[in-house]
């Protein structure tokens, strides 16, 4: 584990431990969206043309500042009308800028998967995200060991929940690959250096067992890329920085699937 990922995991717990204080278990599983049904990111991403999950980032270790000014209820409903496949939200806080309650603004204003993008490592992370209107959470096996991985996915699967997995190397895809999990993410980020390489992606494509999706993430700012990555058998593409950075997130989006469209295989 990087020494990135050992800092935010060490914060991480700590801020759980005082989660659970304001708001406990028994509470989240009362909260009105917790029974809310799920809308499945694996069936938005079969049927679409070019399988783009936008993602909603105010900031990230490595840029400090990409987009602190715009509101989560406008980046959502701008991907929505730019026909996006569903949208990431960053929860973190003290890392990323980000919110629990960005994840319910967005619930209550559209009609998209959503993906709670966070550093997982607790059930109770787990039942927070259904609480606030996740459809899918985020598992990262550089900081979950196999035993966890299986734990998680499980118990996010008894809350109607899909799994995805993010992997960054062969060695976690041999360590991670379970029955329990419904989407494969290969981050072409090195977290150590923050450097992002395509070629993750196209090394690893055939590591994956054909029964789970896969889908690119970090470092994907061509159209280009998307078309070349389709044919190593990707059907997501998650985009962050390269719509954030710009005015109007939802614009640039919808910008960028309209060429991934004109452009057939």
């Amino acid at each position: 584990m990087s020494t990135l990922l050992k800092t935010i995991v060490h914060h991480k717990r700590k801020e759980i431990t005082e989660r659970k204080k304001i708001i406990s278990n028994k509470q989240l599983e009362q909260m009105p969206l917790f029974v809310s049904e799920t809308i499945s990111l694996t069936e938005k991403l079969r049927h679409s043309s070019t399988g783009i999950i936008a993602e909603f980032k105010r900031r990230s270790p490595s840029k400090p500042e990409i987009n602190s000014f715009i509101s989560i209820e406008e980046v959502a409903l701008g991907y929505q009308n730019a026909g996006v496949s569903g949208i990431s939200i960053l929860t973190d806080s003290y890392f990323f800028g980000g919110s629990i309650t960005d994840l319910e603004i967005a619930r209550k204003n559209i009609q998209l998967p959503l993906l709670r993008k966070e550093f997982i490592i607790e059930e109770y992370q787990l039942l927070e995200a259904k609480a606030f209107g996740a459809d899918v959470i985020l598992l990262i096996a550089a900081i979950l060991k196999k035993k966890e991985i299986k734990t998680l996915s499980l118990f996010a699967k008894s809350l109607n929940m899909q799994v995805l997995l993010e992997v960054h190397n062969e060695a976690e895809i041999h360590k991670s690959v379970m029955p329990s999990l419904d989407i494969i993410g290969v981050n072409n980020r090195n977290l150590n250096t923050f450097a992002t390489d395509i070629k993750t992606s196209k090394d690893l494509s055939l590591l994956i067992p054909k029964e789970f999706m896969k889908i690119s993430e970090s470092g994907i700012d061509n159209f280009q890329t998307v078309k070349d990555l389709q044919h190593y058998g990707y059907e997501g593409f998650l985009i962050g920085e390269h719509f954030m950075k710009n005015k109007n997130p939802g614009t640039r989006a919808k910008s960028f699937i309209q060429k991934i469209q004109n452009h057939p295989k």
